[in-house]
């Protein structure tokens, strides 16, 4: 995972946080250019400064990094994870926390960021938990960038095997040993609909946008690759008809209480 954080929440009782790996991505190039596809994802640069960023699960803390030292966004970051795999600590404020519960007061920050973060915090309550720690700290007004691989993605990214995450809860660990990759399926990734009934049920509004990320991938990663040329030539709709295999689950969200995303949740591209 690129930016954890774990819980004793989960449904194996083995997985324990002592026992769950953090799955850092430590790949300090590849965290730069997240941070560059959700500041556009997000239009950051057209918010009002300066930014108040709270980043969940932040690993090496290549993102937190990013915005905190951004050469044009004015950010104030703090970072929150239960273990410390930092390769870079500068620019942002870091606390180590201990489950979901964030150590911040109620509406404290403007944007808010779990990447790759809600698959591991444990089972549906510690996920539900996670998702309502995140609106309590959101200020009105504030968005969030929300994204967790998708369940019926072909290979499970962690792990690195096939249909891993399509089985029953109770027998990916005994797959994952059998194929010699690891003794504790650690994980919890999530499927469109359940995702979205945790969202709203936390009191958010939302919007699908896998579709504009993987455009904006492209465009920063492989402008001239044949796939993202493909890509310009694809309309959204086209595209959406992929959203429920599509491998990561990608969410901008916001209070309830915004008018900016409707009156309602979107699913859109």
């Amino acid at each position: 995972m690129s930016d954890t954080a774990t819980n004793d929440h989960n449904k194996d009782p083995g997985a324990t946080s002592a026992t769950r790996q953090p799955h850092a991505v430590l790949d300090l190039p590849s965290r730069r250019l997240k941070g560059l596809k959700i500041e556009r994802l997000l239009d950051l640069a057209s918010r009002p400064q300066p930014i108040r960023m709270l980043e969940v699960g932040t690993g090496s803390g290549g993102i937190a990094h990013y915005f905190g030292t951004h050469e044009h966004l004015r950010c104030e970051v703090d970072a929150v994870d239960v273990h410390d795999n930092r390769l870079v600590t500068n620019g942002y404020r870091f606390h180590q926390v201990h489950d979901t519960q964030l150590p911040f007061d109620d509406q404290s920050f403007d944007v808010v960021l779990s990447n790759h973060v809600i698959e591991h915090v444990g089972d549906e309550q510690a996920q539900r938990e996670h998702l309502a720690e995140l609106h309590r700290v959101m200020a009105l007004g504030g968005v969030g960038y929300l994204a967790v691989p998708n369940r019926w993605m072909l290979v499970e990214p962690h792990y690195r095997l096939a249909f891993l995450s399509w089985l029953p809860r109770a027998w990916r660990t005994p797959y994952l040993r059998m194929m010699r990759r690891g003794e504790l399926y650690d994980c919890e990734p999530l499927q469109m609909d359940q995702l979205e009934g945790f969202l709203s049920a936390a009191g958010f509004q939302f919007r699908n946008i896998c579709v504009k990320a993987l455009r904006v991938t492209f465009e920063i990663e492989r402008p001239q690759s044949l796939p993202g040329s493909l890509l310009h030539v694809v309309s959204d709709d086209a595209l959406s008809q992929l959203l429920w295999v599509i491998p990561t689950l990608i969410y901008e969200f916001r209070h309830l209480k915004s008018s900016a995303l409707g009156a309602a949740p979107i699913r859109s591209p």
